[in-house]
């Protein structure tokens, strides 16, 4: 039976959004509190299936938020955080001010704040979008007040031009690089009213979406604050809600019959299958409704012949205590025998029409999964098919783009990352980690098979074969937190990709080798020369061979080795060429025969 296929799972889109306003060693800042709220509305309005907004952090509560947030993006297709507040840019490294900062030295910015870098890490594991946007531009009080313990270290006026190393990445700032922002007179600033008002347009690149943003601040500030954006996005559009197709969502066919059905399974009554039945007279459905309906039909005659029986049984009690005639007593004792007869037929009845009942329904449920299944792989096909095309094209664009020097991020810093990455990870169940272990064998081309939650001897094969091709050392019989961060570390196939006979590898596919007119696939799998048939060889002349025999006989013999030994007093040597053992004379005597050499 075929069912139709439901309309497709939106992607899974996540929010953090953060404004600090009340600063204890700083000006209270009006906007950012105002600005988060609104901002954070705006995401919930626009359908994401996770919206944080948090208010006012400390410094541990901001790392605690964003290392809870990477948990979330894990299983995301956009990620999104939105920062408000104080910020401030040190040797070209941005850094978001927490409310608890004091900032008194330059070196207290690495103890006491957070790095944008960090928000970047966050946001990592989502695969078709991330997005950052900082409204955190405005004129910094602390670093008018901080003091240098080295002259030499340069602390920016706004923030630091950025440029993501990640593909699909987008940083927006609400004043270009070096550059301040304003709060606005109003309850909210220009940039956050802006973005409020061009993000969430239905099918609105997120490209042209920040292009209006930028229109919209540079008017309303007088030409004084041009937001800028840093990253790149691939060719095809990429808007932050989804634009619905005119006609609406085709509705499934048997979607009301099923629901109709459902329906009338949870009433299990006459009237319910009965008006199902009216409702729809044919088809799948139908057919499982007249089993449920004899299912009924055979409650009821079995129901009605054991009142039958209870009747009769009355009966023959009655007669019995009014002394009633023999015959009359035998009557209602057949009576109420063959009730009891009709009554146990009943029931074997009824027990048949259930399972009959029950078997069908069985169907459904198996028809039903088979359709689900088959609509989840089509779905995947498509992901996948998706997810290449992008990651193709984002290499493309890598490749044609003159590459960047990385920023080196200092070494406590860097500490401190891989501190909150190991506490990320380390609040994984067991069966979470197996899982998040085999998925990225499978990113990095080490595991062809699905990931489960067990970690299988599958598993095990596969983080050997890691290990050797990345050269490390991990234990593969369990799932470790080293050995997920090792994979996460790759950023492409560690594994090479392993071909059947007859074809061979072309990037992250299997591709069938095509040889050339005369060619043919050899046993090294490569393409190589058919070798032409020999020529049957021509039948012998009779007489030429007589003749050829008769000169070998006419010929001297050869002489030939014989491959024989021979000893004496003096050793073993081998039989001479032409000679063979036999038996001659012994020297001197004549009569006694010994063995020697007869020579021709």
């Amino acid at each position: 039976m075929g069912f139709a296929c439901g309309p497709a799972h939106a992607d899974r889109r996540v929010a953090l959004v953060i404004g600090n306003s009340a600063y204890k060693s700083a000006p209270k800042l009006g906007n950012p509190a105002n600005d988060a709220t609104l901002v954070g509305g705006m995401f919930k309005k626009a359908g994401f299936d996770s919206v944080d907004v948090r208010l006012d952090l400390n410094a541990s509560e901001m790392r605690r938020m964003l290392r809870e947030f990477a948990g979330r993006t894990r299983d995301a297709d956009m990620a999104v955080i939105y920062y408000a507040g104080h910020g401030i840019e040190l040797d070209g490294t941005n850094y978001l001010i927490p409310t608890d900062a004091t900032l008194e030295t330059d070196g207290d910015v690495l103890d006491e704040t957070i790095p944008v870098e960090r928000a970047l890490f966050a946001v990592e594991p989502a695969k078709q979008l991330r997005l950052i946007i900082l409204d955190a531009c405005r004129d910094n009080p602390f670093a008018k007040s901080m003091k240098r313990t080295l002259a030499s270290r340069a602390i920016g006026r706004g923030l630091a031009k950025v440029e993501p190393t990640s593909p699909n990445t987008m940083i927006a700032f609400a004043a270009k690089a070096g550059s301040t922002a304003s709060d606005g007179d109003s309850r909210n600033s220009p940039f956050a009213a802006a973005l409020v008002e061009h993000l969430p347009k239905p099918g609105l690149d997120l490209r042209k979406a920040f292009g209006f943003v930028r229109d919209d601040v540079l008017k309303g500030t007088g030409y004084k604050q041009e937001p800028y954006v840093y990253g790149s996005l691939g060719g095809d559009d990429v808007p932050l809600v989804a634009k619905q197709a005119p006609t609406g969502p085709q509705a499934n066919p048997q979607e009301a019959v099923r629901r109709d059905y459902e329906l009338a399974l949870q009433l299990a009554t006459r009237d319910a299958w009965e008006a199902f039945l009216a409702a729809y007279p044919d088809g799948f459905y139908a057919n499982l409704a007249k089993g449920q309906l004899n299912k009924i039909g055979a409650e009821e005659t079995r129901a009605a012949a054991e009142q039958k029986a209870k009747t009769a049984e009355q009966e023959k009690a009655r007669l019995i205590a009014e002394r009633a005639q023999k015959a009359e007593q035998e009557k209602a004792a057949a009576a109420a025998k063959a009730a009891e007869e009709a009554r146990i037929a009943a029931e074997k009845q009824k027990q048949i029409e259930q399972a009959k009942a029950e078997a069908a329904e069985h169907q459904r449920k198996l028809a039903e999964a088979a359709a689900a299944k088959a609509l989840a792989e089509k779905q995947a096909a498509e992901k996948a098919k998706a997810e290449l095309a992008a990651r193709q094209a984002a290499e493309k664009s890598e490749q044609a783009a003159k590459p960047a020097p990385d920023r080196q991020i200092p070494e406590v810093e860097s500490k401190k990352v891989a501190a909150l990455s190991a506490g990320a990870t380390a609040t994984l169940s067991a069966t979470d980690l197996s899982k998040s272990v085999q998925s990225e064998l499978r990113r990095v081309g080490c595991l062809t098979s699905a990931a489960e939650g067990e970690w299988t001897s599958a598993a095990q094969r596969s983080l050997t074969l890691f290990n050797k091709y990345a050269g490390t050392q991990f234990d593969v019989k369990l799932a470790s937190i080293d050995a997920l961060d090792a994979l996460k570390a790759k950023p492409g196939r560690v594994c090479p990709l392993v071909c059947n006979f007859g074809f061979k590898a072309d990037g992250d596919q299997c591709v069938k080798i095509a040889c050339r007119p005369g060619y043919r696939v050899g046993d090294d799998n490569e393409c190589e020369k058919i070798q032409e048939k020999k020529p049957v060889a021509t039948r012998e002349d009779p007489r030429r061979r007589d003749q050829d025999r008769k000169e070998a006989e006419s010929a001297a013999p050869k002489s030939q080795a014989s491959g024989q030994m021979i000893c004496n007093q003096a050793g073993c040597r081998p039989v001479a060429k032409g000679c063979r053992l036999g038996t001659v004379p012994s020297p001197g005597s004549g009569v006694v025969k010994i063995t020697g050499e007869i020579c021709n």
